[in-house]
């Protein structure tokens, strides 16, 4: 009896509560209405009720990526102020085309019903009910007026180059990489590529180190290569075209043209003993005899000689094992292009081997002459 009467106190309460219904009022504002494709623009919208508002959900998610525009959520909030109930929505939008465009979204407020509460408190075990009642409403419509800007890019960007000097030795890597920081629509950053002659280059996926915030993305862009040779080469130049919203014009950004010096360090001079001076003794008498000897001997002993190491194979074993890291080891064994190499490139990239004397040693003993 007791448990029944708390139960309909409860629901009086609540009941109670509903006579004196929740009102809200929605706000929408843009931080600008003149635009051009591709800019970012932040959009807000608030909606305040008159108290805390418990038995209100709100169903807002205006969220899109179309041909015309993308609209991305920047951030979401609820909070009690002065014991009423704000909801804030903020988002970021990008519009692709040129005109006007008007942003009208709608909202479903629902509202918990009668039905549901006395099933709540009341404990019954009835899904024939409707938990909410819903009202759809439409935001202030935001027109933007959009002008062509011209260009994919579009902020407040600059560029840097972050390269190794110019002068190199052959089949030593020369590191360069690309990064463009700043705000606006860096998402939309596509891979840089390079196709130089004889230059055998390496690139890793962009790095892509920014935010969502009301100015669009903020942060950096970057782009890392490693570019190979055995002789001299020309990194070309490369533009960046970009619509500038302080200068509100298009530029370009580029990149130096730079011309790299290839010291081929393994020269045939240093390959080669330099022959001792003649002395004034006549050799030729002590050639014939050790001529004789050899030939005496051939005859005689059977005798396993040594396999003569060709000049390249013992520049490559050098160059192995002047290596520091396994990541030096894995790009000479790389740039080699020898399939005797193979296994042992798939066991480092594998991480199965990861001692760099180990793998310097493998790696030697696979050299063919």
């Amino acid at each position: 009896m007791r448990k029944n009467l708390g139960r309909l106190l409860a629901l009086l309460m609540v009941l109670s509560s509903t006579l004196f219904a929740s009102t809200y009022t929605w706000k929408a504002s843009a931080n600008k209405l003149n635009v051009v494709t591709n800019e970012a623009v932040h959009l807000s919208y608030v909606c305040a009720f008159s108290d805390r508002a418990e038995l209100f959900v709100i169903d807002f998610n205006p969220v899109t990526d179309n041909e015309n525009y993308t609209i991305i959520l920047l951030s979401e909030s609820q909070k009690i102020r002065d014991s009423k109930r704000i909801n804030s929505y903020e988002f970021v939008a990008f519009v692709h085309k040129e005109g006007s465009t008007t942003f009208e979204f709608d909202v479903a407020m629902k509202m918990t019903n009668q039905d549901s509460i006395e099933n709540s408190v009341l404990g019954r075990d009835n899904g024939e009910y409707e938990e909410y009642s819903i009202k759809y409403i439409k935001q202030k419509p935001l027109t933007l007026n959009v002008v062509a800007s011209q260009s994919n890019i579009v902020g407040n960007l600059s560029m840097q180059i972050i390269a190794d000097k110019p002068n190199i030795k052959a089949y030593t890597p020369y590191n360069f990489e690309v990064k463009v920081s700043g705000d606006g629509n860096l998402h939309k950053m596509e891979p840089l590529e390079f196709n130089i002659d004889g230059v055998k280059i390496f690139t890793e996926a962009p790095k892509k180190d920014f935010h969502l915030s009301a100015d669009g993305y903020n942060g950096t862009w970057s782009q890392k290569f490693s570019f190979v040779s055995a002789k001299d080469f020309t990194i070309p130049p490369f533009f960046l075209t970009l619509y500038n919203l302080q200068s509100k014009k298009v530029e370009k950004l580029s990149s130096p043209k730079i011309s790299l010096n290839v010291e081929n360090v393994y020269k045939k001079e240093k390959l080669i003993d330099i022959e001792e001076k003649h002395s004034k003794f006549n050799y030729s008498y002590l050639y014939y005899f050790l001529t004789f000897l050899a030939g005496f001997l051939v005859a005689k002993v059977k005798i396993k000689m040594p396999k003569k190491e060709h000049p390249q194979t013992k520049i490559l074993k050098e160059k192995i094992f002047q290596t520091k890291t396994l990541e030096e080891l894995l790009m000479l064994l790389v740039i080699q292009n020898s399939k005797h190499f193979r296994v042992l490139i798939t066991q480092i990239e594998a991480k199965e081997v990861l001692s760099l004397s180990d793998a310097q040693k493998r790696a030697s003993q696979l050299i063919r002459n």
